[in-house]
């Protein structure tokens, strides 16, 4: 599957999407929204997990992994619908990328790397469901006051 390292690539996005989430959370713990940085911090162990579901997935297939560096990611946000924003925007980067790769291993005709990338495309309308769904309820709030406080409380109910 792996074109010029685009699997070391989606290893790489995954982590920086995990970090991306901790500042993100680290920004609303700033912010005294604990649901929301909970919730960004589920998130971020999620992408941890994806990272390593590649890595375990290249491991297996007998591909040479060579990690590459991850860019710092942004550390102030407006407030908070742009978090949201921005995470919506990220996983549909991260969604163009995994169609990518699909699209390689189709071209590769490499069978085991197509199904365990089905598992990330079904993923990927799961995240941006939920980013999107965060995104229009924080539209139809105000930025403060007691409908805030009631989503940073649903936001912090999330198991992970």
């Amino acid at each position: 599957m792996d074109s010029e390292g685009s699997t070391e690539r989606a290893i790489k996005n995954e982590l920086y999407s995990a970090y991306l989430y901790l500042s993100m959370a680290a920004y609303c713990e700033g912010k005294n929204l604990p649901g929301f940085a909970h919730w960004l911090k589920v998130q971020a162990k999620e992408e941890l997990g994806h990272a390593m579901k590649i890595f375990e997935f290249m491991v297996d297939v007998g591909e040479q992994i060579i990690l590459k560096a991850i860019d710092q990611p942004p550390a102030n946000f407006s407030f908070p619908a742009d978090i949201f924003e921005k995470t919506l925007e990220h996983e549909k980067k991260i969604t163009t990328m995994i169609n990518n790769l699909v699209n390689l291993a189709r071209q590769a005709n490499d069978n085991p790397s197509i199904v365990m990338l089905q598992w990330f495309v079904n993923e990927q309308v799961e995240e941006e469901k939920n980013a999107a769904y965060i995104l229009e309820t924080l539209k139809t709030i105000k930025e403060t006051g007691p409908a805030l406080i009631m989503l940073d409380r649903e936001l912090g109910k999330r198991e992970g």
